[in-house]
């Protein structure tokens, strides 16, 4: 018999509006309900060609509607493939791909609408439209030549077969890699080896072997042991900087570096297959390489200017990498390490030679940054910035784990604006690792009233231990700054057509300016400050204690440039110069990239792309430079406050205002250089980058 919740009527992703239903939301959901979107979406879409006209109303308008069922029904689909993975979600998921996949095609190679486009272009209809409705169209006709509208035939066919491998290789990609790094433990039974790790590593790593062992096996204590270490984020990272035990540190780093590069959940061949297809699709499209075709949606002119701009960032980085890894010798030997600083040392003596030169440790600032706290503090500062409130709403929206909370933002009038979802904590057995800010709904218009925008904010942070809340390392505080600065770049859009909405329609590396621009404020001190209390005293972060953290900032700092500008570098050989069917391999580029991106040479298995999920399973493929070409963006953003004085309230405010205004509120409808230079007043330049780093000579 059939129960009512397999009933099309009683499907909780069908629903015309409002939010997700993720309470409600099942596996066995998602076939039934995908399936009946495309087979409505079929109809309209036979309709909008049948009636295609070249106005704004006559096409436009009904494909945004048709976006719009998709928002209700694979939305939520792919968000809990991401934070609730199971293999039952997998393989709903993967049922219905292709059908998804093959219909995106099909509207995107429709005839009828870009003739349709192409009449609105070139015709007197185009003088009447807005600013924001004629980058719409321009964007609608790029994305249709992109999607192969030109082709035909065989070419066309080949086309539509490379959309769909790919996208079944990105998603297997993933699961791989989420798999090999559950797959993977390191039992720690000897005292002596967690002597010198902090309190918190030690719970955490109780608690995953509680969580993992059987049934008749003792419990696991901070104290005693055993302590289970596992290769998500919260955990690696920490053991490889306080860990005294070297060979386990090898141990460690070494799964680390060669996550799902064999066995069952090898992506090496998946790599391969994937630059491949890129490249194929790049040459039907009539472009040299994939990275043209990626670029032709971006702000960079081309593959030669990121290469200037990394060249520019490399040279000034170089030297005092290099001077970064002598300091970590010279400590090593002072303090008995025999042979060479190897991979497996580097955070080890890093994180003690920090502890030295700036005398605090993580683990002392930990205390200071309860996540309430630092909430509290981040919602206080985008008050004083762009003059918004954020209140908690938890119990108002459906959530998909008890962790995750809601939060509600107006204006200071009462005026309502978004909503978020914020889901903090690491988990390691079904959410994927990183940080990540994704849409939830858009705004746009919606039966005559405009639709607010919901963000999904994503973390990997520090889960609470016993009865104590979260205590988020520095970094985390860090990243929880960014992701909220992409969610104001989608929540605080006041363009009301979908496609040109919040981060839609922004050229992909201009949209990390509001997120790298929102960092800095972890290092103004009225704003640090306000957002600590400990834990235990409830005392303020101590002065002597913000000195020492924006004195480490720049700790490493040619170190830490270098390694962004390898990733984004390789990405862009592989995507460029490379010959997929050559016999040169992917981990020869990396490590011939790495000559002059890394002061320390790669161990000849290090097989770190085989995890390089931005490329290979985001949307970062040929742009993972972005981070670095928005991140000239964002300090030179950040240097508008500087030089309108930090500690001028009415100054940062009036500040606040217009990058609200100008960077927050427009979204994709104009290019991000002129929104850059309407906020600015000027084109960007590294010196704001340089100056903030330490690297400026």
């Amino acid at each position: 018999m059939t129960s009512n919740t397999d009933t099309l009527e009683n499907n909780p992703l069908l629903q015309h509006a409002g939010l997700p239903l993720f309470n409600a939301i099942q596996p066995e959901h998602v076939v039934p309900a995908v399936k009946h979107c495309i087979a409505e979406a079929e109809k309209q879409l036979a309709d909008i060609e049948q009636n295609a006209t070249p106005t704004w109303d006559g096409i436009m308008q009904p494909l945004e509607e048709l976006d719009q069922p998709f928002e209700q029904a694979w939305g939520p689909v792919g968000h809990l493939l991401s934070v609730q993975n199971s293999p039952e979600i997998r393989e709903a998921h993967e049922t219905v791909l292709q059908d998804v996949v093959n219909f995106g095609l099909r509207v995107g190679q429709s005839q009828p609408i870009y003739k349709a486009l192409k009449a609105i272009k070139d015709g007197d209809v185009w003088a009447t439209l807005s600013e924001t409705q004629q980058r719409i169209v321009d964007d609608k006709l790029l994305n249709a030549e992109l999607a192969g509208v030109g082709l035909e035939g065989e070419a066309l066919e080949r086309f539509n077969q490379i959309a769909r491998d790919l996208s079944k290789l990105s998603t297997d990609f993933s699961n791989h890699v989420l798999d090999a790094t559950k797959a993977w433990s390191l039992t720690v039974t000897a005292a002596d080896d967690v002597e010198g790790w902090p309190e918190s590593l030690k719970q955490l790593t109780a608690q995953s072997h509680n969580q993992a062992k059987d049934e008749d096996e003792p419990a696991s204590t901070p104290e005693a042991g055993p302590w289970r270490v596992t290769l998500d984020g919260p955990v690696v990272q920490p053991f490889l900087q306080h860990s005294r035990n070297r060979e386990q540190r090898e141990q460690v780093y070494r799964a680390y570096l060669t996550r799902a590069s064999s066995g069952e959940w090898d992506n090496t061949d998946i790599i391969t297959r994937t630059l491949q297809l890129r490249q194929q699709k790049a040459a039907l499209l009539g472009y040299q390489n994939f990275a043209q075709l990626s670029l032709a949606k971006k702000m960079a002119p081309s593959v030669e200017a990121v290469l200037t701009l990394s060249e520019e960032l490399r040279a000034a980085s170089y030297d005092n990498a290099q001077q970064d890894l002598e300091d970590l010798k010279q400590l090593a030997a002072a303090s008995g390490q025999t042979g060479d600083v190897l991979h497996w040392d580097v955070a080890f003596w890093a994180e003690r030679l920090r502890e030295q030169k700036f005398d605090y440790t993580d683990e002392e600032l930990r205390p200071y940054f309860a996540l309430p706290n630092v909430l509290e503090g981040m919602f206080g500062l985008v008050r004083r910035l762009f003059g918004i409130v954020v209140t908690a709403a938890d119990g108002e929206a459906p959530v998909w784990q008890k962790d995750v909370r809601y939060f509600k933002i107006a204006d200071e009038d009462g005026t309502p604006l978004a909503a978020f979802y914020l889901d903090p904590f690491s988990r390691p057995e079904n959410k994927r690792g990183g940080a990540w800010m994704d849409d939830c709904l858009s705004r746009r218009m919606l039966d005559g009233e405009v639709q607010l925008p919901v963000a999904h904010l994503v973390c990997n942070s520090t889960p609470p231990v016993g009865d104590k809340p979260s205590l988020m390392t520095f970094r985390e505080v860090e990243t929880l700054f960014h992701e909220f600065g992409h969610g104001l770049q989608h929540m605080l859009t006041t363009v009301n057509e979908a496609d040109a909405s919040g981060i839609n329609g922004v050229e992909w590396d201009a949209v990390e300016l509001p997120s790298q621009f929102m960092e800095n404020w972890c290092y103004h001190k009225p704003t640090l400050i306000g957002m600590t209390s400990h834990v235990e005293t409830g005392e303020p972060l101590p002065d002597e204690l913000f000195e020492k953290i924006c004195a480490a900032r720049n700790f490493r700092a040619g170190s830490m440039m270098l390694r962004q500008l390898s990733f984004g570098i390789t990405d862009l050989e592989l995507h460029s110069n490379f010959d997929p069917d050559g016999t040169e391999t992917i981990f020869d580029v990396q490590r011939r990239v790495a000559e002059t991106t890394s002061v320390l040479p790669l161990l000849p298995e290090d097989r770190f792309l085989c995890a390089f999920s931005h490329i290979f399973a985001g949307g970062y493929a040929a742009g993972y430079y972005s981070y670095k070409w928005a991140e000239v963006l964002s300090a030179d953003a950040f240097s508008a406050f500087e030089d309108a004085g930090l500690e001028d309230e009415a100054a940062v405010a009036d500040t606040g205002r217009r990058f609200r205004n100008t960077i927050l509120s427009q979204g994709g409808s104009r290019h991000p250089m002129e929104v850059f230079e309407d906020f600015r007043g000027r084109q960007p330049s590294t010196e704001a980058l340089l100056r903030h780093n330490g690297l400026l000579g």
